[in-house]
């Protein structure tokens, strides 16, 4: 008897939901295009949901979306060679960015304190002047 080979496996690993799937889309300029997104590794990648009420959970109550069959959206997929697809998945958000230490926040001084500082030190040829304050 022959070995199988591993691809030939009749039974797929993954079994997907028979029937409809949400398909998120954006707006283009011949109709709407579907919309591909990022996995945490950098690979494209189509999703899709079950429901909508799923699809608005993770992406918003707004965003726009088509009931396409699975064959139907690997279709659309192929020629833009991504080749996985995500059911339901639970996107996460980018990690924010590193802190940054803030700058010191500015100090004040009234200005009476700089005037008097800057006369109380008299130079190697200046005489000292005495203490003026300005009216404010």
């Amino acid at each position: 008897m022959a070995d199988a080979l591993y691809g030939d496996d009749p039974e797929p690993g993954e079994r997907l939901p028979a029937g409809r799937l949400c398909v998120p889309v954006r707006p283009g300029t011949r109709g709407c295009a579907i919309r591909l997104f990022r996995t945490p590794v950098g690979g494209r990648t189509a999703v899709a949901f079950t429901a909508p009420a799923r699809l608005r959970a993770v992406l918003g109550a707004d965003q726009a979306w088509i009931p396409l069959a699975d064959p139907a959206l690997r279709s659309l997929m192929e020629p833009l060679d991504v080749r996985e697809l995500r059911v339901d998945p639970a996107l996460t958000a980018p990690a924010p960015p590193t802190c940054v230490a803030a700058a010191p926040a500015p100090v004040s001084v009234p200005v009476s304190a700089l005037v008097a500082e800057s006369q109380s030190r008299p130079g190697p040829r200046q005489r000292p002047r005495p203490l003026t304050t300005l009216a404010g």
